[in-house]
């Protein structure tokens, strides 16, 4: 597979819409503490830097930006089987479908 800029920035995305549920502030479930505000930095930080990787040197950027997400995928999110994971990526799934299936109907988006 040739690794193109476009290719990058899709990644790109994908990253961001693991990286923001997994490490955002949510003051909605539990009051946040300072490790919650250190683990929304470190997602800041982490998408800061793929965002730079991904502008300064798209094409060599796209295995990076897979291995991060792999890597951080494995280590932060819990055992695929365990309930609270699997609710978790289905409902990610499902927002992206939503947002899909919108900007699939927007007129003049094919071409």
């Amino acid at each position: 597979m040739e690794a193109t800029p476009e290719l990058a920035f899709i990644l790109l995305r994908l990253a961001e819409d693991i990286i923001w549920p997994a490490t955002a502030v949510n003051g909605e479930d539990t009051d946040p503490c300072a490790d919650s505000f250190a683990l929304d930095e470190v997602g800041c930080l982490l998408l800061s830097a793929l965002r730079d990787w991904a502008r300064d040197s798209p094409t060599t950027a796209l295995l990076g930006i897979a291995r991060s997400i792999i890597r951080f995928t494995a280590n932060l999110i819990p055992d695929p089987d365990h309930p609270d994971t699997a609710d978790t990526l289905d409902a990610m799934r499902d927002e992206h479908l939503v947002l899909a299936h919108a900007f699939h109907n927007v007129p003049g988006a094919h071409q």
